[in-house]
């Protein structure tokens, strides 16, 4: 990236945990093991956000859960790994956007301060799947009720019972904002929505390319090499997907594209894919159905 290159690729590359996931772990070992980093720049109710976040050993059994049921489902990643990489990815979009002069729902709607919608964009990315640990159907609506009782407890310090209740309602509205037909409101629910599409790299695959069950999903995250999310020159932000097969327009049509549209974010940000090399990847040798 050609600013803060840390925020998406450091933390992503230093958060993957080894190994093939995270059936078979101990409970009090995989939640041991999870804890989110992102650069905070002095945001001292961000600060707090995160700490809370890490300190508590329900909130990483949720993460761990999570990614248990997407591994007995053969799905991607959503782990705190996952999580990790939203967070931060959320945040670069939200601090470029600003930047480029969008003002966010708690600034426009609240007279608050960007920092407080760096709060719900976090919260949003934080817990934003926690009801993949109850069941991947409807997954969005249990992370609600999930949701809801722990904001209340993590920010019972750091914004008054007034405040709190509306911050926590655009959390809310982040969260189930991100499913496919969420219809955000607000810029920082685009933003945690945009930002959920964009773990779309090649280490999501894992655990379903690793247990040799390939589809469409898997393959086409595998051929993303990376991507970089910078400011544009005509948007507020540019993003650039580098691919090292066409498989992979897949995730940034059906996926990307899909969770941009019809956003607060869509006449902002800029999106560009392409092939790198003269040769595509091998992705698959063979791919058969039934015999």
């Amino acid at each position: 990236m050609s600013e803060e290159p840390s925020e998406v690729e450091v933390q992503a590359a230093a958060a993957a945990p080894a190994g093939p996931g995270e059936r078979g772990m101990r409970p009090l070992e995989a939640i041991e093991r999870a804890h989110v980093k992102a650069p905070t720049r002095g945001n001292r109710k961000l600060e707090a956000l995160l700490g809370g976040m890490n300190a508590d050993p329900e909130v990483r059994g949720w993460w761990h859960m999570a990614q248990l049921n997407s591994e007995r489902l053969a799905m991607s990643d959503h782990s705190w790994v996952h999580v990790q990489i939203v967070l931060n990815i959320a945040l670069r979009l939200l601090r470029l956007l600003v930047k480029g002069g969008v003002s966010p729902a708690m600034v426009a709607d609240h007279g608050m301060r960007d920092r407080d919608a760096e709060v719900v964009v976090a919260s949003g990315a934080l817990l934003h799947d926690v009801g993949m640990s109850i069941h991947r159907a409807d997954h969005e609506a249990y992370s609600l009720f999930l949701a809801e009782r722990k904001l209340r407890e993590l920010l019972a310090d750091v914004y008054p019972d007034g405040e709190r209740t509306v911050v926590i309602a655009e959390c809310l509205h982040a969260i189930i904002g991100h499913r496919r037909r969420g219809e955000p409101y607000t810029v920082e629910a685009g933003v945690v929505r945009v930002a959920d599409a964009l773990d779309m790299a090649h280490g999501r695959s894992r655990i379903p390319v690793e247990a040799g069950q390939v589809g469409i999903h898997s393959i086409s995250a595998a051929a993303i090499d990376s991507i970089d999310i910078a400011a544009g020159e005509s948007k507020a932000v540019r993003i650039e997907i580098a691919m090292n097969n066409s498989a992979g327009v897949f995730q940034v049509d059906d996926l990307l594209a899909t969770k941009l549209r019809n956003t607060p974010l869509a006449e902002h940000v800029e999106v560009v894919a392409t092939v790198e090399g003269e040769a595509e990847k091998r992705l698959l040798s063979e791919f058969r159905i039934g015999g």
